[in-house]
């Protein structure tokens, strides 16, 4: 049994199964490989819902860790911005709610901490 993949049959209504070949038309996939797909992107996503709550929690119970990966976020990547990637400019409409100050974003206090951190020699 070299590398021949094995396959098994699962049970799903018919309205289910209906709506996976009807998206596997659209897509141009088989279905296997349309649920396939579904699952990989379905962990993705419980993945970074895990990473999320992560950060959450190092926010409300860790208030100076937070402050420093602020800090240290900001001095790789530069403050967060309302701004959209170029490549991506004329394809959606962003939000304009998205909080743009440090204090809109609930991080008004996360700089106070390292004021006296030191640079990178790279970066201003």
């Amino acid at each position: 049994m070299g590398s021949e993949q094995r396959h098994t049959t699962i049970r799903v209504s018919v309205e289910i199964r209906d709506l996976i070949a009807q998206l596997s038309e659209q897509e141009g996939k088989s279905m296997t490989a349309l649920v396939e797909d579904a699952v990989r992107e379905h962990r993705k996503k419980l993945r970074w819902q895990r990473v999320a709550a992560q950060m959450e929690r190092t926010r409300s119970e860790d208030p100076e860790g937070w402050a420093e990966y602020v800090t240290e976020r900001d001095l790789w990547l530069g403050p967060p911005s309302n701004r959209i990637a170029p490549e991506w400019e004329g394809l959606f409409d962003p939000p304009e709610d998205l909080p743009n100050a440090p204090e809109e974003r609930n991080e008004g206090q996360a700089r106070r901490h390292l004021v006296d951190r030191p640079r990178r020699p790279d970066r201003p």
